[in-house]
């Protein structure tokens, strides 16, 4: 049998303060009473932006490693200790998601944007094969490879665009 916790309740037993815990739910971001995922999503937009400021773009590949294989860790002890699939709070996935996306972003507002709209999108229509890795792969590493993928959709879609000049146009117009 399968527990369902509520959206923003820890299993039976783990403090906000476990490592687990403030890993899963990006130090309490994961908690917003809406769209949880979302709210992830935006904490790592200017996080991103202070990494990608001190150490370029090779920072930004190197954290987005580093929360993906934290979050796997984080993840998996949620899961484990609430006997539970993939709850709304985690939100760590949907962080290292976004960092993914924004590794193929040229640094501005109209890239950026347009990163975090395309892996929102992604992350919640799951084309093939992040819906399979959602229905299919359980544990910690189940629960981030699903926006490890959407992260990856958006990134190609973003650079796709970035190559065909949109957001230099954009940038231009703003500008």
């Amino acid at each position: 049998m399968r527990l369902k916790l509520r959206p923003g309740a820890l299993p039976e037993g783990m403090r906000f303060d476990h490592p687990a815990s403030l890993v899963a739910t990006f130090g309490g971001v994961g908690f917003a009473p809406l769209a949880a995922g979302t709210w992830g999503s935006l904490a790592a937009l200017p996080c991103a932006w202070l990494i990608h400021y001190w150490f370029g773009w090779s920072g930004m590949a190197i954290a987005a490693m580093a929360l993906a294989l934290l979050g796997v860790w984080a993840a998996e002890e949620i899961v484990r200790r609430g006997n539970v699939r993939d709850p709304g709070f985690i939100v760590i996935d949907e962080v290292a998601g976004q960092f993914l996306a924004l590794l193929f972003a040229p640094v501005g507002l109209a890239s950026w944007l347009a990163a975090f709209l395309l892996f929102r999108a992604a992350d919640i229509v799951k084309p093939f094969p992040a819906n399979w890795c959602d229905r299919n792969l359980h544990g910690g590493f189940g629960v981030m490879l699903d926006d490890i993928v959407a992260g990856v959709y958006a990134g190609v879609a973003v650079w796709f665009f970035a190559k065909l000049g949109v957001f230099a146009h954009v940038e231009r117009l703003l500008g």
